[in-house]
């Protein structure tokens, strides 16, 4: 019995009272990977990029627009400083596309954890999750606060279950992505668009180094695993022509024919600095975005890289000082796979380091969440509810605030104030369900085995349904996966 509550609650998202716990928990947890749906009609029917990115880009041509038909002091256009009622315009225009951009990201939030929530694989979706951690975007800029879900929904959950090569061009790709590391600003020195503004004298044309730089140290191979400054500077000259149609900077799409949707991927030569690239001590001739692409395709094998991956993989699931013998097998894995994601997690599951009966992690606010929905058995949740509970947790969703994502270590999550913030939390979902539950019941069927005599006999002891469940909901063995 308690390896099924291991399966579900620390290789999963957590048990439900209707969950049947019956059969082999290993060949349970493979079996997921047929029965996961990478597009669930709850994330279908959520907000498109064409939709969020398509109003953006709006804003920024009528935006510009207005700027360059702007009178200037003598009543000449001057494109650069508006008029007050220039300015009041374009800044009732932002108002507006941050409130859409605000909405769609509540709306995507709402659709991941319904996703969650009535996942038939939550073993996979949990897979997607540590993914969208590890490739980490943070929805604070204008630019990225609507699109931040969509690099989950667009990049992560189709290539979940297949080559990390794949899945990183994929990420890296995503306007998400490009715009929070600000990619679409990148211009090559000797490109075509970076000597017509040389020669204009006004501004240097600028190499932009970010996307470059996270790519090898937090996407790839890791810190400090064998490249210098030099390499990230010629890596970020690879990249450069990598943009988003419809949302570069203010003045670049009108030098830049970017073909396509806004929002979409694409490639402008124009911006590409040319000549060949070493990187690592090798050399790459490729012209034009393949340049990129085979830099990309060489770290994403690079045996840096699968160490790398192999220690986040077995922090999250092993504990914040994962064995060394799992983090070999689990790399080797990676290496002889050619980066196969599903030949890794068979490791996962076969690892009897994960399948000890100890407690294992912390859960973070976002797992904890899940995990006490599914225990009361919801498969939805009100409309603009989750975004705003995770705020107050410390975890919003899409927003760690830096490139490197969320902790996952329980030091992040385990303090005193966080504690707090969680009794409260389920002192407010127990007062709004708990007479219609019997947490003595309920703590033995969501865990199965786990469950201390010492917590049994306290949510005995409660006065009211109410109470006894958000004392189940904050109690250690529920607190952790």
């Amino acid at each position: 019995m308690i390896e099924h509550g291991i399966a579900a609650n620390r290789f999963g998202l957590g048990l439900r009272p209707d969950d049947r716990i019956d059969g082999n928990p290993k060949r349970a947890l493979l079996d997921q990977f047929d029965g996961y749906d990478p597009r669930p009609a709850v994330i279908t029917a959520a907000p498109s990029r064409i939709a969020i990115a398509g109003e953006l880009a709006d804003y920024f041509r009528t935006a510009q627009g207005l700027r360059r038909q702007s009178p200037g002091p003598k009543g000449q256009s001057t494109g650069r400083t508006p008029d007050p009622e220039t300015k009041e315009t374009i800044a009732e225009g932002l108002k507006l596309v941050r409130k859409a951009g605000r909405e769609g990201y509540g709306a995507l939030v709402d659709a991941r954890m319904d996703a969650a929530l009535d996942a038939p694989a939550p073993f996979v979706e949990r897979l997607v999750h540590f993914w969208a951690n590890h490739f980490a975007v943070s929805a604070d800029k204008l630019t990225v606060i609507g699109l931040a879900g969509l690099l989950e929904f667009e990049a992560i959950r189709p290539h979940v279950l297949g080559k990390f090569s794949r899945m990183l061009l994929a990420v890296e790709q995503h306007p998400a992505m490009l715009l929070y590391l600000d990619q679409e600003q990148s211009i090559g020195p000797d490109s075509p668009v970076g000597e017509r503004i040389a020669a204009r004298g006004v501004r240097k044309a600028g190499l932009n180094e970010n996307l470059a730089r996270e790519i090898l140290e937090l996407h790839t191979l890791g810190v400090r695993t064998g490249y210098a400054q030099t390499d990230v500077t010629e890596f970020a000259r690879a990249l450069t022509g990598w943009t988003v149609s419809g949302l570069a900077r203010a003045g670049l799409d009108r030098m830049v024919d970017t073909e396509g949707t806004p929002g979409d991927y694409v490639f402008a030569p124009a911006l590409h600095q040319p000549g060949d690239r070493t990187i690592m001590g090798r050399r790459y001739a490729q012209k034009g975005q393949a340049q990129a692409r085979a830099v990309l395709d060489d770290l994403a094998v690079n045996p840096a890289t699968a160490t790398h991956i192999a220690t986040k993989l077995a922090r999250h699931f092993a504990g914040d000082t994962p064995p060394p013998a799992l983090v070999n097998r689990l790399a080797t894995a990676f290496q002889r796979g050619g980066g196969d994601l599903p030949t890794i997690y068979r490791v996962l599951i076969e690892a009897p380091e994960l399948w000890a009966p100890a407690q294992g992690k912390f859960k973070t606010p976002w797992d904890w969440t899940i995990s006490v929905y599914r225990a009361l058995g919801l498969k939805t949740v009100e409309k603009q509810q989750t975004a705003g509970l995770l705020v107050q947790l410390g975890q919003p969703t899409w927003r760690p605030g830096s490139p490197a994502g969320f902790d996952d270590i329980d030091a992040s999550w385990a303090g005193p104030a966080a504690l707090l913030r969680r009794v409260e939390a389920a002192e407010r979902i127990a007062a709004r369900t708990g007479n219609r539950l019997d947490a003595r019941k309920l703590g033995q069927i969501i865990l199965p085995g786990v469950l201390t005599s010492a917590t049994a006999q306290a949510i005995a002891r409660c006065e009211s349904p109410a109470e006894a469940l958000a004392l189940l909901l904050v109690a250690p063995e529920f607190m952790r996966r």
